[in-house]
């Protein structure tokens, strides 16, 4: 978890990011491929899906250069479940290596920095528009959050799991009288 501290606005941007990437992949902990792929909700969104894409994001892999072609929306479309080609494993792989490299280029990122933001057609920007990376860094640690945050939705639907039960499991934190680290059913 990120505490609070004394922090640069980097460390700050970074640290949330860590913290909400965490989270997401704690939601995939200990699922199985079948409740990977579970859409127990009103959407079509699964943990599975979720974690696959956000590497997807991650990757900066929205657009390939300049406008959206029809390619790079099939591709979006197809980042929020896995293909029959793909497993949990595979998307949470591909997630830490996208995860690791974002998070080597952000600790040395100038918040102030100059960037240029591709288009966005669906929010009515069909060109680059000139910004800051302090905005770049916000709306992904916004949107990696958002995702997390449907992940634990999912996850509680499947089997009652909490995301701080999960975190404590995947880190290994002791019991204590807020939190009881997740196990298994047949461990419970």
């Amino acid at each position: 978890m990120f505490g609070p501290g004394t922090y640069s606005e980097r460390e700050v941007l970074v640290g949330h990011l860590e913290e909400h990437l965490d989270a997401l992949r704690a939601a995939a902990h200990g699922l199985t491929e079948e409740q990977a792929r579970a859409t127990p909700c009103r959407s079509s969104l699964s943990v599975g899906g979720l974690v696959k894409h956000v590497a997807h994001v991650l990757g900066g892999r929205l657009v390939a250069d300049g406008a959206p072609t029809p390619e790079d929306r099939a591709r979006f479309e197809a980042s929020f479940a896995l293909g029959d080609d793909e497993t949990l494993a595979g998307a949470v792989a591909d997630l830490d290596r996208v995860r690791a490299e974002l998070l080597d280029r952000w600790r040395t990122t100038d918040p102030g920095g100059d960037a240029l933001e591709p288009p966005a057609p669906w929010f009515g920007r069909p060109e680059p528009t000139p910004s800051v990376e302090r905005y770049r860094m916000v709306h992904l640690v916004t949107e990696v959050a958002r995702h997390a945050g449907h992940a634990d939705i999912v996850r509680e639907q499947l089997d009652g799991a909490s995301s701080t039960s999960l975190l404590a499991a995947v880190e290994g934190w002791p019991a204590n009288d807020f939190v009881q680290p997740w196990r298994p059913p047949e461990e419970a």
